[in-house]
C-alpha cells in the first residue's frame, strides 16, 4: 500500500522489515546531526522502542525515491500540544509531521522540497488538515529554507524546546495553513 506517489517520490507505511533501514540511518552521525543527535545512535532495540510501539493516530512511513527507500516521515493529529503551541481553537484539524532523509547521497537534490510539497498536499486534501505544524531547531537553516519554500511560516520561537546533543535547543514552531477556497 502506498499513501501517495508523485513523480519519483512515494510514501508508504512503515513495515517490520524496515527496522534495519532505520538502524542504518539512525546510526549515521551525519543523519543524527539533524535528527535525534549524534549522542543517540539507534540500535535495533531502540528502533523497535521508538518506531514500532503503537502510538495513537501516529502514522509512520518510509519515503521512497525512484522506488528505493531513502528516509522516514511521520504525521499525526495535534491534541495535547494545542494550548502549548497557541492553538486553542478546537475546531481546526491540526497535524504535525517530522521527517528525515537517511540516504545522504539524496541530500541537496531537491528531493526534500518535493517530498514536503507532496506531504503538505496529502495532509490538506486526504487528511483534511487545516494547519500543519513542525518544530525544527533554529540552527537548522537548510531545513528551514526548504519548509519556507514550501509555504511554511515561522509562528513562534520555542525556547529550550528540544533535547539535542546534551542540551535543550530552541526551535521554531512553523505552520502551513490550508488555502481557503
Amino acid at each position: 500500500m502506498t499513501l501517495f506517489h508523485i513523480g519519483e517520490i512515494s510514501v508508504r507505511p512503515l513495515k517490520e522489515e524496515d527496522a534495519a533501514l532505520l538502524v542504518k540511518w539512525l546510526s549515521d552521525p551525519q543523519v543524527l546531526a539533524y535528527y535525534e543527535g549524534r549522542d543517540r545512535p539507534h540500535d535495533l532495540a531502540l528502533v523497535q522502542e521508538r518506531f514500532y510501539v503503537e502510538a495513537d493516530e501516529e502514522h509512520r512511513c518510509i519515503i521512497e525515491y525512484q522506488d528505493e527507500p531513502i528516509g522516514y516521515i511521520q504525521y499525526y493529529p495535534i491534541g495535547e500540544e494545542r494550548e502549548e503551541y497557541g492553538y486553542e481553537d478546537l475546531t481546526s484539524r491540526i497535524y504535525g509531521m517530522d521527517q528525515f532523509i537517511g540516504e545522504i547521497d539524496c541530500w541537496n537534490k531537491g528531493i526534500g522540497t518535493s517530498l514536503i510539497q507532496a506531504m503538505v498536499d496529502y495532509l490538506h486534501t486526504v487528511e483534511q488538515a487545516d494547519v500543519i505544524i513542525m518544530d525544527p531547531q533554529v540552527w537548522n537553516e537548510r531545513a528551514l529554507r526548504v519548509y519556507e519554500k514550501c509555504g511554511f511560516v515561522k509562528k513562534t520561537l520555542l525556547k529550550q524546546h528540544e533535547w539535542h546533543e546534551g542540551e535543550m535547543r530552541d526551535c521554531w514552531l512553523i505552520e502551513h495553513r490550508k488555502e481557503a477556497k
